[in-house]
């Protein structure tokens, strides 16, 4: 879909970018951000997760291996939405800085939030219901809500800081 987007000269640039969102994602997610996502401990922060870091402890447990794998195909979905959005307009440097921060901190910590279930957008009180401390607590129910909440705010800043594609529309 994408590449059919851009003029002709860039189809192969879009196609090594989305090909390096996996290859560069996913180590960044299996090092940092599944932790930051789903590592919560005993005594929870709102913020972010702080165990599992390169996955320690989870090898051995193959519904968390499922787990980590389902979760980074998401996470790296919504970096390449955010590919198509900045397309013909971004450096390959730039691009690449962007995935792994967008793979290792942003999505992550917005994940957290949401699905966690002891995030700020859906946690549970003292008293055992759902709570949010942004109102009524989020749910996702068919769990895309997230991938493509990140991916469109990261694209409306993306395509606000590069401007324009000049000479195409």
């Amino acid at each position: 879909l994408e590449s059919g987007m851009v003029r002709f000269k860039n189809t192969q640039n879009i196609l090594v970018k989305n090909l390096l969102v996996v290859t560069v994602g996913f180590p960044c997610w299996y090092v940092i951000g599944y932790p930051l996502a789903f590592g919560a401990t005993d005594r929870p922060s709102m913020f972010a997760g702080s165990k599992f870091f390169f996955m320690q402890g989870l090898w051995e447990n193959k519904d968390a291996l499922r787990l980590w794998l389902f979760q980074g195909a998401f996470c790296t979905t919504a970096a390449t939405i955010i590919s198509g959005a900045i397309a013909e307009r971004t450096q390959l440097k730039g691009f690449l800085t962007f995935t792994v921060l967008m793979t290792s901190v942003i999505y992550p910590v917005v994940v957290y939030w949401g699905w966690s279930g002891r995030g700020v957008l859906n946690f549970m009180s003292d008293e055992g219901e759902s709570k949010s401390l942004l109102g009524a607590p989020f749910i996702d129910f068919a769990g895309s809500g997230i991938v493509h909440l990140v991916g469109g705010i990261g694209s409306l800043c993306g395509a606000i800081i590069v401007g324009p594609r000049k000479g195409r529309f």
